[in-house]
């Protein structure tokens, strides 16, 4: 009979007859392909080749401390856990051709907390602890990948972009240089009692658009640039030796120099202004300009903005928004983050709606009553790609029901033309009509949280569905108040009513994770998506519900997803392990989704969501059924703690 020391030396014995063949074979898989060849051939000539028959098990936690790392070669092996609910077992993750186990075990020195089975008959490549322990202090990359499992292989993704970028734009190409590296670092700057005419002098002296106003101590008191030079002149002043203080613009916009050039362009857009000072520890340090970012190639986003905020016509705007398309392709080719391109879309999407909603007013008339333009779902919560249509409402205060028809039947013929126009602008009908030509989408702030309030007390499928949409709301034009008052006590209505979160947990598991126990992907079987899987409903939905619920029943109102993730982990209601896995995850599936419609803009095909894996290269598919089985963790966390 066989025994344990003779099937181990004849598992060494198939590896070292082909020591070649189990190089090429590990190459082909990350993070392996990055490793030095003195380190993958210390690995290939102490490894073992094992077989394990179908239900096989290959290592419990009965088996204790954890002795050997294990890659499969070929077959799969399912990670099975007891069922926290009822009797039984469930498959939590399956581990494929090309990927290992169990690391977290092997790192802690401890026994894997999971059953690994083989699915199929299967064959491993073992690797003794004495060796892995051997390899981790030798590899750098092995060590990486050994202590910070797939969130590095994530990183491999992102740097080759980089790479990528450096070589067609050269380095000085980064939306993460730092503004301290940008600057100006001699500023031009004056004491308050300086006379225009001389600080005018000065700037021209030394060929800048700014002056910055500081105290004795270089505390920045204001800033004064080409723009109020203008504004200076076209009110006709005409003594221009009064002191500057009494033109500058007061409390300037500051950023520390370690902030990106991203943040600087995203201040610039956001706040119509052309330069931000660079301060540390109160002093003034720097200035940068739109002239600055030139050579970052990050300009046009500047430029985009204002372009948007003076078009004067909706036929202007359509053209402007073609640039959109452009811009975010740039980013997308030179390794910019989802979270930036998403920001940066939502940002320019905010500039065209204000200025629709102007341009509307100017040709229509005022309507006679302040009121407040809402959006919803994406936009609600800063996450919209090309990829959008309309979801938005109105706004308004008024002291009873007559008065709310009243102003309603005034602001009803403006929200119709807003909506057209937006049509025009790229941002598509609502096919639900969630629209605020709608007039029960036009509502007094009573009306709203009298709506709000029906949503959370009598939990229909409608109103469950209403719940993911509305509740991610936000004020994109005028008074912000009424929005954050409705906010308010929604937070406070939903913290109380336990029956509605549990409702609300049930349809987060709706949309499960296109992962299954026996495949790579679950894809749909036919019909016109056949072979392809759904990246927003099946990928990031998941994230989104999962957030939205926890962040309402823990009050906290903020909207954006990952904002949500990042409160819920600093008030400990989730670990902070899971909630940086669920944010990396929900970046690679938005990046996927972003890169794909990217390549249905090339080709000319209408925006979809739907991607077939096969598609993918094997790095990208591994990620992205890493990141669908956090949407499962994150899911299965929320039918334990709701009971589901």
């Amino acid at each position: 009979m066989s025994t344990p020391d003779a099937f181990s030396q004849a598992g060494k014995t198939a590896v070292l007859q082909n020591i070649h063949g189990t190089m090429e074979f590990l190459r082909k898989y990350a993070p392996f392909n990055q490793m030095e060849p003195a380190h993958l051939a210390y690995l290939v000539e102490n490894c073992e080749l094992r077989f394990y028959a179908e239900g096989d098990c290959i290592i419990s936690p009965d088996d204790g401390v954890v002795q050997h790392f294990y890659i499969v070669k070929q077959g799969r092996v399912h990670g099975q856990r007891p069922h926290t609910a009822k009797r039984g077992t469930d498959t939590t993750f399956e581990v494929i051709v090309g990927e290992c186990f169990p690391m977290a075990a092997l790192m802690g020195e401890r026994a894997t907390r999971t059953a690994h089975l083989a699915a199929e008959d299967t064959f491993c490549f073992l690797l003794g602890k004495p060796a892995f322990v051997q390899l981790v202090s030798q590899s750098s990359v092995f060590r990486d990948f050994a202590m910070r499992g797939v969130s590095s292989l994530l990183d491999l993704v992102n740097q080759q972009a980089q790479m990528r970028a450096v070589e067609s734009l050269g380095e000085q190409y980064s939306l993460e240089t730092s503004i301290g590296e940008l600057a100006l670092h001699h500023p031009v700057s004056c004491l308050p009692s300086k006379p225009l005419n001389e600080a005018v002098a000065m700037m021209q002296e030394e060929n800048v658009g700014s002056i910055v106003i500081v105290d004795e101590a270089l505390h920045p008191q204001g800033i004064f640039t080409l723009r109020d030079l203008r504004r200076v002149i076209g009110t006709g002043t005409s003594d221009l030796s009064q002191p500057i203080a009494q033109f500058m613009t007061h409390d300037p916009f500051y950023l520390p120099p370690d902030a990106t050039a991203f943040d600087a362009a995203i201040a610039m857009t956001e706040r119509h202004i052309a330069h931000v000072c660079v301060v540390e520890d109160g002093l003034l340090r720097g200035v940068i300009s739109e002239r600055d970012l030139f050579s970052l190639q990050r300009v046009d986003l500047v430029h985009l903005a204002q372009t948007i905020r003076h078009a004067d016509r909706v036929d202007a705007l359509v053209v402007i928004r073609s640039r959109i398309r452009q811009l975010v392709d740039n980013m997308l080719a030179h390794g910019a983050s989802s979270t930036q391109i998403t920001r940066i879309v939502t940002l320019l999407n905010d500039h065209t709606v204000c200025r629709v909603i102007e341009l509307a007013i100017q040709h229509i008339g005022d309507p006679g009553v302040p009121f407040t333009w809402l959006c919803f779902g994406s936009e609600g919560r800063q996450e919209q790609t090309l990829y959008t249509d309309q979801d938005n409402g109105i706004l308004f205060e008024a002291a009873d029901a007559a008065e709310a028809a009243h102003i309603r039947g005034r602001l009803l013929p403006l929200a119709e033309r807003i909506n057209r126009d937006l049509d025009a602008c790229g941002f598509t009908l609502c096919k639900g009509n969630i629209m605020a030509s709608n007039p029960q989408l036009c509502l007094s702030r009573q009306e709203w949280s009298r709506r709000f309030s029906s949503f959370v007390r009598e939990a229909t499928p409608e109103n469950l569905l209403g719940s993911t949409i509305y509740f991610d709301l936000r004020s994109v034009w005028g008074p912000a108040e009424g929005c954050e008052q409705l906010r308010r006590d929604l937070l406070e209505e939903i913290g109380e009513n336990r029956l509605f979160q549990r409702m609300m947990a049930e349809n987060a598991l709706r949309h499960r994770p296109p992962v299954g126990r026996f495949r790579d992907f679950v894809v749909a079987r036919k019909g016109e998506g056949k072979d392809t899987l759904d990246l927003k409903v099946q990928g990031l939905t998941p994230f989104v519900d999962g957030a939205r619920l926890l962040a309402l029943s823990n009050d906290i109102g903020t909207c954006n997803t990952l904002e949500r993730l990042r409160k819920l982990m600093e008030k400990g209601v989730i670990e902070k392990k899971d909630g940086a896995a669920y944010e990396e995850a929900y970046h690679f599936i938005q990046q996927t989704r972003m890169q794909h419609h990217q390549q249905q803009a090339r080709d000319g095909l209408p925006y979809s969501n739907r991607l077939d894996p096969d598609t993918l290269n094997v790095l990208d598919r591994r990620i992205l059924r890493e990141s669908f089985r956090q949407a499962q963790r994150l899911q299965a966390s929320l039918a334990v703690r709701y009971q589901l």
